[in-house]
């Protein structure tokens, strides 16, 4: 069984000040600002703050390792604050009073809002490294290592006091560490952070160098240049639900006259199919540089040569899910309708650059049915922020399904609903009875979550979701899951409205943005949900009056 590296640090003051590149709130934080405070700890324990020499092998090893594994707790952004602070021009100051001026410090103050991030008392962060990975040399610098880890005194800002401690973990313990785990992400969505590489040392060393000097000989002054030495390595939590690039069209009649309106249960199937032809005119996927066999990929989700036997695409693949509109009726109540719009996603690693420029080859396209071989819609990009689709991007503990889920499998592969038949022989008890509904369900849920999982996310979201489902709608307005129109390939497999509550391993709701399409047919708008906890409140309110 391997071995773990794990270094971890616990914020005395329960609060990180630290930002990301663009000024926004960074968590976890960076295994590079993790490797800064290691090697300012190192320059203050041994005296060395002109240049480090003794602690220099073990963290040029260091630098070397992969992206760590985090183990971090859940934080949040506390209330703000201001502070007016003075400006960085000492030197300026100094040099005004060495000739006699009244220069003052308190002339050069900037407003500056803070907002720090808030983390669980008694909580820490964890990074931790396989040891099976990490290059030669563990051995030999580990002791200097981990007397520098236990040095560190802050990480982030200067008031973010932190205790820090190293150790060697098996792997049962490793698994035990607690917090939300925070995982390089294999498709490039998710949480940016930066990481040390080979020559990060180097360049903090000149860095440093260069704010000792910063004031030349002549009285001039040097700007210190920033860190460029580094890696990027984007990480997703495994309560982080996937991230697609979007785009929402507006279906149009063909004088765009109004809105072209299509029933979501009978039609919802062929508006993606008529989308989806458009999308693979020879002509528009040529426009960006794909050849056929990569347009077959990624808009039909072909990954077999023509003729043959049909095979899944693993790689990046384009969805097209038609949205029924979610609008308010008479007595405040929110109903799906009809289809007016389809949202656009790219699922795993098709670039954003390229989905961008396939949606502006999309943009004012006909929509033409197959069969009559006329026009039946233009399609034009949307926005988002649209009352009517608003509910499919929402951040939502609670989720419940617009179209119907197909499971991924056979529900029922041990025919155990014939047994439950009247006419049975021999006859089932009451317990009997409650048995094989009881494993019925067991066999739904299972493949539940399998769908959840397929759909992308992080096996600890599929594994403690709160999942309800029924062949009724639980949105007014949805049909019966049986009335809806589905793939050729999805008919043997069941379909059912589905109600997810989003939960954290100790039984806490958690929210998550949209879009979510789980199941067969995905890529065509089955399965799809929108957020439910407006819904609950709504329905909670009128039970009031």
């Amino acid at each position: 069984m391997p071995d773990y590296l794990c270094i971890s640090i616990r914020f005395l003051d329960g609060a990180f000040h630290g930002r990301a590149d663009q000024g926004e709130p960074e968590w976890p934080p960076s295994p590079l600002r993790l490797y800064q405070a290691i090697v300012a700890a190192s320059a203050a324990r041994w005296n060395e703050r002109r240049g480090l020499r003794h602690a220099e092998p073990a963290l040029r090893w260091f630098e070397q390792l992969p992206p760590p594994t985090i183990a971090a707790p859940p934080a949040r952004e506390a209330q703000g604050y201001r502070l007016y602070v003075p400006d960085n021009v000492g030197d300026l100051v100094g040099k005004s009073l060495s000739r006699g001026g009244e220069g003052s410090i308190a002339d050069y103050r900037t407003e500056k809002a803070v907002r720090p991030l808030t983390v669980p008392d008694e909580t820490a962060v964890h990074y931790v490294w396989n040891l099976t990975d990490v290059p030669i040399g563990f051995a030999e610098n580990h002791e200097v290592l981990f007397a520098a880890v236990r040095s560190i005194t802050h990480v982030g800002w200067g008031v973010d006091l932190v205790v820090a401690d190293a150790a060697v973990l098996g792997e049962a313990s490793a698994a035990k560490l607690p917090g939300a785990r925070w995982q390089p992400a294999t498709d490039g969505t998710g949480t940016p952070l930066r990481t040390p590489s080979p020559g990060t040392l180097e360049d903090l060393n000149l860095r440093h160098h260069a704010f000792l000097n910063r004031v030349t000989s002549n009285g001039g002054f040097a700007p210190v240049p920033p860190l460029t030495v580094f890696g990027i390595t984007v990480y997703r939590s495994d309560s982080e639900a996937p991230r697609f690039s979007c785009m929402v069209f507006v279906l149009r009649k063909p004088d765009d006259s109004g809105f072209r309106a299509f029933d979501a249960a009978r039609r919802g199937l062929h508006v993606a199919g008529m989308f989806r032809h458009a999308a693979s005119r020879p002509e528009i996927a040529r426009s960006i540089g794909w050849s056929d066999e990569v347009a077959r990929s990624i808009i039909l989700g072909h990954a077999e040569k023509p003729g043959a036997q049909h095979q899944p695409v693993e790689s990046a693949r384009i969805a097209f899910l038609p949205l029924p509109s979610i609008e308010m009726r008479e007595g405040q109540q929110r109903v799906v309708g009809n289809i007016r719009r389809v949202l656009v996603t790219a699922r795993s690693s098709l670039a954003s650059q390229e989905f961008r420029r396939f949606m502006q080859r999309l943009d004012g396209q006909e929509l033409t049915d197959e069969k009559t071989q006329e026009t039946a819609a233009l399609i034009f990009r949307h926005g988002e922020n649209d009352g009517a689709i608003r509910p499919y991007f929402e951040k939502s503990a609670t989720w419940a399904t617009v179209t119907p889920v197909i499971l991924p499998g056979h529900d029922d592969p041990r025919k155990l609903r014939q047994r439950l038949n009247a006419n049975a022989s021999p006859p089932l008890t009451a317990e009997g009875k409650a048995e094989l509904l009881r494993k019925l369900n067991q066999r739904i849920e299972l493949l539940l979550r399998k769908a959840i999982r397929q759909a992308g996310f992080p096996e600890a979201m599929a594994q403690h979701a709160e999942l309800d489902w029924r062949s009724s709608g639980f949105w007014p307005g949805v049909p019966l899951a049986s009335q809806y129109a589905v793939p050729e390939q999805h008919r043997r497999y069941r379909r059912l409205h589905v109600r997810i509550t989003w939960r954290t391993s100790d039984g806490q709701m958690v929210k998550v943005p949209g879009p979510i399409c789980i199941g067969g047919g995905k890529h065509s708008g089955l399965g799809l949900f929108a957020a439910f906890d407006d819904m609950i409140q709504l329905t909670r309110n009128r039970s009031k009056l």
